[in-house]
């Protein structure tokens, strides 16, 4: 339990934000692994950019860092290019 107003306050805060956080990160992992499930070449293709700019806000925010959004980004289009 807190005992200052303050730490009240930052204890509503900080669920808000891990809140926010589950969330986002979920978006993340659905887009990116939604993506992959994907076999028809073409909608890989096009679906690409929608899950790069995805990775790319989940930069943005904070969510991951540039390098993990890289290496994953990386790998997307390996399997994409795979694909034929």
């Amino acid at each position: 339990m807190p005992h200052h107003k303050s730490a009240e306050k930052r204890v509503k805060t900080n669920e808000r934000d891990r809140q926010r956080n589950v969330a986002n990160r979920s978006r993340l992992r659905k887009a990116v692994g939604s993506h992959r499930a994907l076999t028809d070449p073409t909608e890989a293709q096009t679906g690409l950019s929608a899950t790069v700019s995805e990775i790319d806000r989940a930069v943005r925010i904070g969510l991951i860092p540039k390098s993990r959004a890289n290496r994953v980004k990386s790998r997307t289009a390996k399997a994409v290019n795979k694909l034929g």
